[in-house]
């Protein structure tokens, strides 16, 4: 009853809260070519200089050790570390000199909710830092978005995040949620198992051998837990617990579901080029939901590497404190390169990458300057924070390829010319997935804009 039910009960456990405020959307479908979207997010903060962005004429203390090599699109090079995708350069178009403008904290929590929703952080970033949680009037994820506002899919729920909700609880990572559209629309989670990730399993929405009789089991009980809530306020929260639990054992009835989590479908060979990494075969079921119709996808990197933690003084993702070269060199750009290039050439033999978008972002670049005093200064060879510089790389749905946009000063500290902002990279998405209106109305009838400002990138063709 506890998995069946898992996501009505977080939905209870909100609270009054989760009402306050509930929005109305219209689904709104435009010219735009995509029909899905993956967005890859590299939790940690992934180095810009290091992959995108490089600066083979800085000073050693800024460029680096590692030089940039050609690609298959004339005058875009990349990271050495990066062969596989460098073949795939042609699909890819890298935006340079993404800033917050200096209205971010450093801090991961405000990267992620600046970078997932568009929105500058609040005020609470700055005075709780990395203890600021979910908020329910927060403002909401992109994917959230999009999937509010297109035409809803049969049977799987709009938006999906795998393989694990950042950060651990209780630091859970603002901007992942729904916030103030409602917990209806919150992702649908995905959880993957970092030791056996080739055994990707949702053991919400597989019905064992004896399923059926589990099911309807599992309705009595629920049922006769709901004889057990009159005490509660029958207000938007217990309607949401609701919705939530009826979602779930939808997925769990409908033969259709299953298919679409079930990697080991896939042939070995593709399974390998991917690579054998949660990872990996995130990537490689965010492509299956794709081909399952579902509007959005959200990869987040799996921070539970204690090799890669270790080593760079991180929390296991791209959160480079110290040996920076190192731990790109031999962990990071490798699993990145083969896991996204594998993506990216599955969509386009398929067909897919046209009606397909995918955004690479993270909460933030890297300093620069090499030398991290948290790890020992210029020894340690690490790279701190760097919220005034970043880059993010679109590729599919409808993205001119082999393109760059935007650049930053000769050190890759500071944009040059026209800087882009958060606001910008998800006005692009909304644009590319044909969406235009973007007005709400809250409980009292007030509209208001889910984005203000930002505008379209000159990327989509």
């Amino acid at each position: 009853m506890l998995r069946a039910s898992g996501t009505g009960l977080a939905g209870l456990t909100a609270g009054r809260a989760a009402n306050l405020p509930a929005h109305t959307t219209v689904p709104t479908a435009g010219p735009g070519r995509a029909r899905s979207t993956i967005l890859f997010f590299l939790c940690g903060g992934s180095s810009h200089i290091d992959m995108w962005d490089m600066k083979p004429e800085a000073p050693a203390e800024f460029r680096g050790e590692f030089r940039p090599v050609a690609t298959s699109a004339d005058g875009v090079a990349i990271c050495e570390h990066m062969p596989l995708l460098a073949r795939q350069a042609h699909h890819l178009a890298i935006v340079n000199g993404l800033t917050d403008g200096g209205q971010a904290t450093g801090d991961h929590h405000a990267g992620y909710y600046f970078n997932l929703t568009g929105h500058a952080p609040d005020i609470t970033f700055r005075t709780q830092g990395n203890d600021r949680r979910p908020q329910p009037d927060d403002w909401p994820a992109i994917g959230c978005v999009v999937g509010a506002r297109r035409p809803r899919h049969p049977a799987l729920p709009q938006t999906f995040t795998l393989p694990y909700r950042p950060s651990k609880p209780p630091y859970t990572r603002p901007g992942q949620f729904a916030g103030r559209l409602g917990r209806d629309h919150d992702p649908f989670f995905l959880k993957g198992d970092f030791a056996a990730p080739l055994s990707f399993t949702v053991p919400d929405l597989v019905l064992e051998t004896d399923g059926a009789r589990r099911l309807a089991d599992r309705r009595a009980l629920l049922t006769a837990l709901d004889g057990l809530r009159h005490d509660l306020d029958h207000e938007v929260a217990v309607g949401n617990y609701t919705r939530q639990q009826q979602r779930t054992f939808e997925l769990l009835a409908a033969s259709s579901t299953a298919g679409a989590f079930d990697i080991h479908r896939e042939s070995p060979a593709l399974r390998e080029r991917y690579g054998a990494t949660i990872n990996g075969t995130s990537l490689l079921l965010a492509r299956r939901l794709v081909e399952a119709g579902v509007p959005f996808i959200t990869v987040f990197w799996s921070e539970e590497d204690e090799v890669v933690a270790k080593k760079c003084a991180s929390g296991g993702g791209w959160d480079t404190h110290a040996a920076n070269f190192t731990c790109l060199r031999d962990h990071l750009l490798p699993e990145f390169d083969r896991g996204f290039s594998a993506l990216v050439a599955d969509l386009a033999d398929r067909g897919l990458l046209d009606s397909t978008l995918l955004l690479v972002t993270s909460e933030m670049g890297r300093k620069p300057k090499i030398g991290d005093p948290r790890s020992g200064g210029v020894a340690g060879a690490g790279r701190d924070h760097w919220t005034a510089c970043m880059s993010v790389v679109f590729a599919g749905g409808g993205v001119r390829g082999g393109t760059v946009h935007g650049a930053t000063d000769p050190r890759g500290e500071y944009p040059a010319g026209s800087p882009v902002r958060p606001a910008d990279v998800a006005r692009t998405v909304y644009a590319a997935m044909g969406i235009g209106d973007l007005r709400a109305t809250d409980t009292l009838g007030r509209p208001y804009d889910l984005l203000d400002g930002g505008t379209v990138l000159p990327i989509l063709g």
